[in-house]
């Protein structure tokens, strides 16, 4: 009976309900749970976000700073009155100085202005500080090389 409903489904997974697949899924969320991660996530997420927030108020050309856990959107602006994204030249001036210093950012946004900070459920304290150590003076050096307020 079970079977024969199957018949006329327009979808069918094989591998959805394999004993592997249950068994690596179980032990994923066991090591979630022991290990805190989400917490810990949750934490350092918003400690990231405020301490970047921190970059946007002392730097002209970081124009907004968004997210939410572990996923953050750094905007790049040319400036804080004019809202334009920042040109594509200063933005990848930037993200090859934080990718050389060992930070390594994703870019988004629609004109390719926002950075992308997506780090692993296994972030460290020391890595939200290694992150915006980088950040922070990866734009202190495009501050000094660009002309206009800093």
């Amino acid at each position: 009976e079970i079977a024969a409903s199957l018949r006329d489904g327009i979808t069918f997974n094989t591998f959805g309900g394999g004993p592997l697949a249950c068994a690596v899924g179980s032990a994923v969320l066991q090591v979630l749970e022991e290990e805190g991660l989400q917490a810990r996530a949750e934490a350092l997420g918003a400690e990231l976000l405020l301490r970047l927030a921190e970059l946007r108020d002392r730097f002209e050309a970081v124009g907004d700073v968004r997210g939410k856990g572990l996923m953050v959107g750094v905007e790049m602006v040319a400036s804080k009155e004019s809202r334009e994204p920042l040109p594509e030249a200063q933005m990848n001036q930037i993200w090859e100085d934080c990718r050389e210093m060992g930070l390594l950012l994703g870019k988004g946004g629609l004109y390719g202005q926002t950075f992308r900070l997506k780090p692993p459920l296994c972030i460290t304290q020391e890595d939200v500080d290694f992150a915006v150590s980088v950040m922070r003076l990866a734009l202190h050096r495009h501050a000094e090389s660009s002309p206009g307020p800093k």
